[in-house]
């Protein structure tokens, strides 16, 4: 009769002890299970936060190339139309011509009527003034247009006389002018401004 109430005794706390380990490793496994998920929420904000400084960085703190020029709206106006003068020279905001002019290398001139649309869809123009002639100069502003075509599609490099610098980068409110070839200077402007929609800004 004692062995039996010994061996019943034995199993009853046989069966406590694997429910108490059944217990602790239960708990052992939720306390991984939220450390894990600790970490992961950290890690999450801290890919954010990271993330929002670059943004912020990129965006606000960090300069970005060129002047920035006021807007003048987008009014459309028909060739021939008389219309307010531009802010600066070449153009970078105001009224214009509903139609483009062609993306790419150009030998000529674009009204300005046509550029503003250009850079009214996104468009970045290279433009350059060379009363005497510099096919050297003209050479390498179409190599660096060419090779950032790969990449951006709405780019147009064409002369403009009469302009006082020797090589204007232009976008939606923004200029930029220098004197001698820079192909770092210009790709930097093409990053920064290259393909943003201005359709809905005002004046």
């Amino acid at each position: 009769m004692s062995q039996t109430m010994s061996s019943q005794r034995r199993r009853r706390e046989e069966r406590q002890a694997r429910v108490q380990e059944r217990r602790r490793l239960a708990d052992a496994q939720e306390r991984r299970d939220r450390l894990v998920k600790w970490g992961m929420t950290l890690g999450t904000v801290v890919v954010v936060a990271a993330l929002v400084g670059y943004v912020l960085w990129a965006n606000v703190f960090q300069e970005k190339p060129g002047q920035a020029v006021s807007t003048q709206g987008n009014l459309h106006v028909q060739p021939g139309q008389e219309h307010e003068p531009y802010n600066s020279d070449p153009p970078t905001s105001g009224p214009h011509y509903g139609s483009l002019a062609r993306w790419g290398i150009h030998t000529e001139p674009i009204a300005r009527e046509f550029q503003i649309h250009n850079l009214e869809d996104g468009g970045v123009l290279v433009q350059y003034n060379c009363p005497e002639g510099c096919p050297d100069l003209v050479q390498q502003l179409e190599e660096v247009v060419t090779d950032a075509a790969r990449r951006y599609d709405r780019l147009i490099l064409a002369p403009y006389p009469d302009m006082d610098a020797r090589i204007a980068l232009t976008a939606w409110g923004r200029i930029d002018k220098f004197e001698e070839f820079d192909r770092d200077r210009i790709t930097r402007f093409v990053q920064a401004f290259h393909g943003i929609d201005h359709h809905q800004i005002g004046p």
